[in-house]
C-alpha cells in the first residue's frame, strides 16, 4: 500500500467534536458591547422634608360678611380687640327701601346684635323709658364699641332725631356704657332687613325693605 495510514473519522466522532465545541463557546464569557448605552441608575426618591416646597397661589382677602334678609336676629360677636369708636350715623332712601349707615374710626367694625324688640324701649343704664316713633323697633347693639372720646366727650352731636324717611321714623341712642353702644330704629313696621359690612372707612350698613 502507498502512503501513511490514517484512521477513518466516522460521522459519530464528528458529531461528538461539534457538540464539545458548542459547549466550550457557550461557557466563554462574552465581551461587553461598547455600542450599548450604560444602564440608567434607578430613580432616587426624595424625602418630603427635603423636597422643594410648592408655592400656593395667593389667597384672596375674605369679603366682608353680608347677612340674609330676615325679620329675626342677626348676631356676630367680636369680643376681642379695642372698642370701635362710632363716628357718624346716616340714613338714605334706596331702591329696595331705606339704608342706615354706622361709620367708625379706625380699621374695623365691632361685633353686633340686631333684633326687633318690644315696646317700651329703655335706656341700658337707668332703665328709663325712651319714647321712639314707629310701630316696630329694631335694636342695634355694637360691642366692643363706644360713642365718646377718651375724655368723655360724645362723638355724635345728636342722640335722637327724625331722618325724614318713610320707613325709618326715628333713630335714638339707648346705651353707651362699658363697651356697649346701642341704637334703636323706630320703623313703620317690622320689615325684613339685612346687615352689610363695608371697609375704608369701616361701616355697618342696615338695609330695611319696603
Amino acid at each position: 500500500m502507498s502512503g501513511e495510514w490514517r484512521p477513518a473519522v466516522t460521522g459519530r466522532v464528528r458529531a461528538v467534536f461539534a457538540l464539545a465545541l458548542m459547549l466550550a463557546l457557550a461557557c466563554r464569557p462574552s465581551a461587553p458591547n461598547e455600542s450599548e448605552p450604560p444602564a440608567t441608575p434607578p430613580a432616587r426618591s426624595v424625602p418630603a422634608s427635603s423636597a422643594e416646597p410648592l408655592h400656593s397661589p395667593p389667597q384672596l382677602a375674605t369679603p366682608p360678611p353680608t347677612s340674609e334678609w330676615t325679620a329675626g336676629i342677626v348676631d356676630l360677636p367680636r369680643p376681642e380687640g379695642l372698642p370701635a369708636i362710632l363716628k357718624s350715623i346716616g340714613a338714605v332712601t334706596q331702591d329696595h327701601g331705606e339704608r342706615v349707615v354706622f361709620e367708625f374710626e379706625g380699621d374695623h367694625v365691632p361685633g353686633y346684635h340686631l333684633e326687633y324688640i318690644d315696646h317700651p324701649v329703655r335706656q341700658c343704664a337707668s332703665g328709663a323709658v325712651v319714647e321712639i316713633a314707629g310701630d316696630a323697633w329694631l335694636q342695634i347693639r355694637l360691642s366692643p364699641a363706644q360713642a365718646h372720646t377718651e375724655d368723655g366727650q360724645p362723638t355724635l352731636s345728636q342722640h335722637k332725631w327724625n331722618p325724614g324717611l318713610g320707613i325709618v321714623r326715628e333713630i335714638a341712642s339707648t346705651c353707651d356704657f362699658e363697651g356697649d353702644v346701642t341704637w334703636v330704629l323706630g320703623v313703620a313696621s317690622p320689615n325684613r332687613y339685612r346687615v352689610i359690612e363695608l371697609a375704608d372707612p369701616p361701616r355697618l350698613v342696615v338695609d330695611i325693605l319696603r
